[in-house]
């Protein structure tokens, strides 16, 4: 097991009815809070006049901001940046999903940095202060609302690039599993890829003696299948939709990495899907995880084959371990497509004339190889994009 420090600050609220705790959590982090969500669906159902309310109640004075779009760009980071320096916000209360929370994450980030907040999402700076940021989470996927990650789609040149710093975890996350009941199918269906990826990027690893991390790792992924198998049928069974919840935090808020070295190269792949696409990005990495997979098992078939048993209930073959671990990728491409994933690049209208460029942007300059549990070259990164055709 490798040495690690492990820090998770946010302070989670659970259950039903949670988010009318909203504005006295707020105001115990600021006098003046940003507001920030996505598109019509806060409103439609009425979470935002709930919130809202809570503020009002609670004395809380705020602005708001919306428009937040799937893969959030730099460009309404920017006008929340400037919104909140020249009101004196000193708190954002994201309301939404991760590509809210993460647009609220960046705005944090820009507040009191004296440069371009996307030095941060280059690698030319480290953040050393921001805004505290609290969540009302709605959709159970990217983790965001405990994670120390943030992701920015830059819209010239359709870059998107990540920074991960502890400062970025929120302070806390609301958690009401009822506020999930209306999500559309594929909505849900791509969360619940994305939390099983964020475990798998970590539970893939060439790191020995690290029992009680994949244990965690397993029982989260059959818990999911499990949970998200039940949701397809009954979009309102609150304990289905709590365990899925629950499990998206967890899958990405460090607890299942920790003591070993995780890999985050099929992220990175399936980040220029979704940037020059704007593919949903669970979506995307329905397509791209198993594509993936097919092409690194063979450096660890022993780490697959246990992937097999121990989440998708393969029975070991003693004879050829290998064709274990190609029947535990077969298993999980057959997940996706029961839960009405793409698990091909043709289903996402992805042309095959891109390939070249998505592997080049994927594989940045001065970068090195990407991943751990294999590195890939450019080479590489092409390879399992026509793997994903």
């Amino acid at each position: 097991m490798e040495n690690f420090e492990f820090y998770s600050p946010t302070r989670i609220i659970f259950g039903r009815g949670t988010e009318e705790k909203a504005g006295e959590l707020a105001r115990e982090y600021g006098k003046k809070v940003l507001l920030h969500y996505g598109g019509g669906s806060i409103k439609k159902y009425g979470l935002y006049d709930r919130v809202v309310q809570s503020l009002r109640e609670a004395g809380v004075d705020f602005m708001e901001l919306g428009g937040v779009k799937p893969n959030p760009r730099l460009g309404l980071v920017q006008e929340g940046i400037r919104i909140c320096r020249e009101n004196n916000i000193d708190f954002i209360l994201a309301v939404g999903g991760g590509s809210v929370i993460d647009s609220a994450k960046a705005i944090s980030l820009g507040v009191p940095y004296q440069g371009d907040v996307w030095d941060f999402f280059m690698g030319k700076a480290l953040p050393e202060k921001n805004l505290p940021v609290g969540v009302v989470l709605t959709i159970p996927a990217a983790g965001s609302e405990a994670s120390n990650s943030v992701v920015i789609t830059k819209e010239e040149g359709l870059l998107k690039r990540s920074c991960n710093n502890d400062i970025n975890r929120p302070v806390f996350a609301i958690m009401n599993p009822e506020i999930s009941f209306t999500l559309p199918p594929y909505q849900t269906a791509s969360g619940i890829v994305d939390m099983m990826a964020h475990i798998m990027e970590r539970y893939f690893t060439h790191q020995t003696d690290v029992g009680l991390t994949d244990g965690l790792c397993e029982s989260l992924l059959k818990a999911i299948i499990k949970n998200a198998l039940i949701v397809m049928e009954e979009p309102e069974n609150y304990n289905a939709r709590a365990e899925l919840m629950w499990a998206g935090t967890l899958a990405h808020n460090g607890i299942v990495g920790t003591g070993r070295i995780g890999d985050w190269a099929s992220h990175a792949i399936e980040h220029e899907l979704s940037a020059l696409y704007d593919v949903a990005h669970g979506a995307g990495l329905a397509v791209v995880f198993p594509a993936w997979m097919l092409y690194v098992y063979k450096h660890n078939i022993n780490r697959f084959a246990q992937f097999a048993v121990n989440v998708f209930n393969v029975d070991y073959d003693y004879a050829s371990p290998e064709k274990t671990a190609l029947e535990g990728i077969r298993q999980l491409k057959k997940f996706f497509q029961r839960i009405g994933m793409p698990t091909s690049l043709k289903e996402l209208n992805i042309p095959t004339d891109s390939l070249e460029e998505m592997a080049r942007k994927c594989k940045r300059p001065n970068q090195g190889k990407l991943g751990y549990f294999l590195p890939l070259t450019e080479e590489d990164i092409l390879a399992i994009y026509r793997l994903c055709l």
